[in-house]
């Protein structure tokens, strides 16, 4: 009788299909998109993309049992998907979901030399992904669910998020310990124009950990926000973030009902801040061992210092290492320590996959003393711990309160 997995990892699925440009010049390319031209390629790569292969099978590589909870068609493409997915091991596709009047998400990514990526995307048979979609009857001997980039999903932000929301309800009721991770979506598009705070008032009461990036958070709940910040960045909107924002935002993400808040920051690292104990009872069987390594924390990770080859899938490698780490009895400041690590070696690869090692490699490379990016805080309450390479804010009064510019504790942060 098969081992049942340890987490199940449902949600956006796609096939890439990636040709290889790098024979063409700049300048021929951009000629190229003309009647009657032709411009000879080289092979075309096959990959599987998505928070369902880029958590699951990272999941996998970490040493963790995982299923993986996708819907594809019945057609080539969907083929090719289970087929990838095999070949790193065929119980992977056992929870896969197949709908022969659906076609299978892909995307052609068209990457010639010294032009920005183009990508043609065919959302398929993710925008017909529903609650009644998922097999339930494998979350039973499950310790995590985990759900990816809802916003790329039509049915999940269609009514509010009411099918997102009964999905997370159902997982609950099986005892599971639930994970949510979002995308960015286009602004112009049907799901940049979805009610995203409804959508999360009513999913997140039933989500324990939740992983987005900041910008996706800001997106959803705080949007004027985030097209302050997006206007005033030359370059990169968390190099704006502040520690009081954070505080605030994760606070309002925490009244809403997550046990753990982790803000992903591109290359300044992970932030986490986590509920008190008691709310951490009814977290379900993937819920921390030891409560008090997990309860009232409020911690921010600086990158590990690599060479980076890409950075497609690395806030989903962060994601794997922060589950892989809960899934294996870690505390909180080790879980967000090897949460970077293995984002750090997703990068050092151009595809969202081949960097990522084995959790006992990934485990000796922190232990070794790998080297950290320098990262400054300099509100008041922080403060650097040397041997784990991390910055903490003690709770108050049990609690860890926002923080506004004079170090008083406030309601809001810098911006709302």
């Amino acid at each position: 009788m098969p081992i049942p997995p340890q987490a199940i990892v449902a949600g956006h699925l796609c096939l890439d299909v990636i040709p290889d440009l790098s024979a063409a010049g700049a300048g021929q390319f951009q000629q190229t998109f003309a009647p009657g031209r032709l411009l000879e390629v080289g092979a075309a790569a096959l990959s599987t993309g998505g928070a369902v292969s880029n958590v699951g099978l990272a999941l996998h590589r970490l040493g963790i049992g995982t299923q993986l909870q996708g819907k594809i068609g019945r057609d080539l493409f969907g083929q090719a998907i289970t087929q990838v997915i095999a070949s790193f091991d065929p119980q992977l596709t056992a929870g896969m979901i197949v709908d022969g009047a659906a076609v299978s998400s892909y995307t052609v990514v068209i990457n010639p030399p010294g032009i920005d990526r183009i990508f043609l995307h065919c959302p398929g048979a993710n925008d017909t992904f529903g609650a009644d979609d998922l097999r339930y009857d494998l979350l039973a001997g499950a310790r995590l669910f985990h759900f990816g980039y809802p916003p790329l999903m039509r049915r999940m932000y269609e009514a509010d998020g009411a099918e997102l929301a009964q999905i997370f309800r159902r997982a609950k009721t099986a005892g599971i310990t639930t994970s949510l991770d979002m995308a960015l979506p286009d602004p112009a598009s049907a799901a940049g124009r979805a009610d995203w705070q409804a959508i999360l008032r009513s999913t997140l009461p039933y989500v324990d950990i939740f992983l987005p990036s900041i910008e996706e958070t800001l997106y959803a709940l705080r949007r004027p926000s985030y097209e302050r910040l997006r206007q005033a960045a030359d370059c990169d909107v968390v190099d704006l973030v502040t520690p009081e924002l954070l505080s605030d935002v994760s606070a309002e993400l925490l009244a809403l009902g997550v046990k753990a808040a982790g803000l992903k920051l591109g290359h300044r690292g992970l932030y986490l801040r986590t509920a008190g104990a008691a709310a951490w009872r009814d977290a379900g069987r993937g819920q921390p061992a030891d409560l008090a390594g997990w309860a009232g924390k409020e911690l921010w990770a600086p990158c590990f210092q690599v060479d980076v080859a890409g950075t497609t899938g690395s806030g989903d490698a962060t994601i794997a290492g922060f589950l892989a780490s809960l899934l294996r009895g870690l505390n909180a400041e080790q879980a967000v320590l090897m949460a970077v690590a293995v984002g750090a070696c997703n990068i050092e690869a151009a595809d969202a996959l081949s960097g990522i090692r084995s959790w006992q490699e990934t485990q000796a490379r922190v232990a070794g003393g790998w080297p950290r990016h320098r990262m400054r805080l300099e509100t008041d309450g922080w403060c650097y711990s040397e041997p784990e390479g991390l910055w903490t804010r003690p709770p108050v009064n049990g609690l860890a309160k926002p923080m506004n510019d004079s170090g008083r504790a406030s309601q809001r942060g810098a911006f709302k």
